[in-house]
């Protein structure tokens, strides 16, 4: 009787052994084929397609070089590709050098109103890149923009001062637009600087250029490159500012050729992927040297368990004159661009500012964005997409980094990095790379809104990724340990131990996703169809039919939604003491 008794409870246990052993493995493998269903298929078919193009409809796919032929033999294409160079080269450089000014402003001198100027500086990364461009053409056309008006009529001339609508127009719109992100990138970098070496050089006589350029800049350096790397990579992946300002001066770049490639009659899906593998190689180029320059960046660190508090520098009368600077900037990037918008919202039809047209205010621009026959729709798809993308990646990813930080499992450093091989996809890019895969891989989901939440899924997987990792990181492996040696299953202690500590950075994450997925165009324009809409894509059709002020008044509310979205980010990353991933 003992005996079978004893068979029995090893029969039990053994099937509880199986039970956790097949729940967890489970877990992890469906984690994994999600993660490289995401990002390696659509690689895959964007490959496929650039060599195997048929020329009709009712002809087989053959191997063919004639895409590659097209795009590379024809005189268009250099030109193409010192343009797109040339747009991501200028919008980088320019963002790097207004972001680094404003960082060593706000970090290494006495310039009054620092710290409010440092939470203002945040606002522009709400306004979504479509806006912010309609926003400057609104203020720079040669046409109707207020600034070019204003000058015109003070000097008395007919002369175009700014044409928004040329290449330096298109840098001036990008660089300023991601010129906050070279600020917040360059002061976490002097924040974390230990200033003794600038304060010696001061003492030895050295002036506050000098010391700036042959200590300041040079300590930071690694900072510097990768600040540029990222700047580079986000300009050339632009959809936005190429497509508005570009495409009408006849300005064109690899992302706004794929978008005239494909709606082109016939549409041209070959060459589209031809310029889309060409693009992806660029920014690969650029995340790889990124990758490598932040795993050698120790040997130019300067802080030390030692504490230190910078001394600000002393600017004297010149402080009145960098915090004009403060003010100026704040005006061109936050101020301006959104009292036009809200300016447009209250017209009729648009006018420039003036005594006369400010009896024409009205709201009717608005009632009509509320009646407007998809706006209810695109709203709910939106918040649809944006809600499920968060909360699926940030429970896939917490099982991928439990992987890759808690295990050993031989070739998770791969599953790290295939979760995190969609940054180096351009939006366009990566709505070109799902289109054609589930063109050719129909299970329904092309036409639907699925194929839009598969491409925001497969474009913010690595935000996630980071998110949980730094998370994750934190958790030491003692309390896995002692649940496992209290008789707690894998699944058990996922859920009551791993997911409770990761809640401050899954939320965190969450409310991040939902900031960037809802107002995510360049994923969306290749692959929306008629009751797909999302909100982007009303203010894209605004645009394209002519209607500036019921956009300007979609806009407004958009950003002012964003913005407590973004507040709400802020609130929970300051409660729970989050860095940002």
């Amino acid at each position: 009787m003992q005996s079978a008794s004893n068979l029995t409870n090893a029969t039990l246990a053994s099937a509880g052994w199986w039970r956790r052993l097949d729940l967890k493995w489970a877990l992890i493998g469906v984690s994994v084929a999600f993660v490289v269903y995401l990002s390696v298929m659509p690689l895959i078919f964007l490959l496929w397609q650039s060599f195997f193009t048929p020329q009709t409809a009712s002809q087989a796919a053959e191997f063919t070089l004639g895409n590659y032929a097209t795009a590379y033999t024809s005189s268009d294409t250099a030109k193409l590709f010192f343009n797109s160079l040339r747009f991501a080269t200028g919008s980088a450089i320019f963002a790097f050098l207004v972001g680094t000014l404003l960082a060593w402003m706000n970090e290494r001198t006495n310039t009054p109103f620092k710290s409010l100027f440092f939470a203002l500086a945040i606002i522009p990364l709400i306004i979504p890149s479509i806006l912010f461009t309609v926003s400057w053409i609104l203020l720079g056309s040669p046409k109707i923009g207020i600034i070019n008006l204003a000058l015109q009529h003070v000097f008395d001339t007919q002369y175009v001062f700014f044409n928004i609508y040329s290449m330096w127009g298109m840098i001036w719109v990008e660089g300023l637009h991601y010129s906050p992100m070279a600020f917040l990138i360059m002061t976490a970098a002097f924040r974390s600087m230990d200033p003794s070496l600038e304060e010696s050089a001061m003492m030895s006589g050295a002036n506050i250029f000098q010391v700036a350029w042959t200590i300041t800049l040079k300590l930071t350096w690694p900072a510097i490159f990768a600040t540029l790397l990222i700047l580079f990579v986000r300009s050339i992946e632009s959809f936005e500012v190429p497509a508005l300002l570009g495409l009408p001066a006849g300005i064109q770049v690899f992302t706004s050729s794929i978008y005239q490639a494909i709606h082109k009659y016939p549409s041209q899906v070959g060459l589209a992927a031809t310029y889309g593998v060409t693009l992806l190689l660029i920014t690969t180029v650029g995340v790889y040297l990124q990758s490598r320059l932040s795993s050698q960046g120790s040997k130019y660190s300067t802080m030390t368990g030692k504490g230190f508090r910078p001394r600000a520098v002393d600017l004297g009368r010149w402080r009145y004159l960098t915090a004009a600077f403060f003010i100026a900037y704040l005006l061109l990037i936050v101020a301006l661009p959104f009292l036009v918008l809200l300016w447009s919202s209250l017209q009729k039809f648009y006018s420039v500012p003036s005594w006369d047209a400010l009896h024409n205010l009205t709201l009717a621009p608005y009632r009509f964005i509320f009646s407007y026959p998809t706006i209810a729709r695109s709203v709910w798809n939106s918040v649809l997409l944006s809600l499920s993308c968060a909360t699926v990646i940030m429970l896939v990813t917490s099982v991928i980094c439990w992987i890759t930080v808690k295990t050993k499992l031989p070739g998770r450093w791969l599953l790290d990095n295939l979760a995190s091989l969609p940054m180096v996809f351009p939006g366009i890019v990566l709505g070109l790379a799902i289109m054609i895969f589930y063109l050719y891989f129909d299970i329904g989901v092309y036409g639907t809104l699925w194929i839009i939440l598969i491409a925001y899924l497969t474009r913010f997987l690595p935000y996630g990724i980071r998110y949980n990792t730094t998370s994750m990181l934190q958790i030491h492996k003692e309390l896995e340990e002692s649940a496992a040696m209290s008789g707690a299953s894998w699944g058990h202690t996922f859920r009551r131990i791993i997911l409770p500590l990761l809640k401050p950075g899954m939320v965190a994450g969450w409310i991040y996703i939902v900031i960037v997925s809802i107002r995510e165009l360049s994923t969306s324009i290749l692959l929306y169809s008629p009751g797909t809409e999302v909100i982007s894509i009303v203010i894209w059709e605004l645009w394209e039919n002519g209607q500036y002020v019921e956009l300007s008044a979609l806009g407004v509310m958009f950003i002012l939604a964003l913005f407590c979205l973004v507040m709400l980010a802020q609130f929970v990353a300051k409660k729970y003491g989050i860095k940002e991933a």
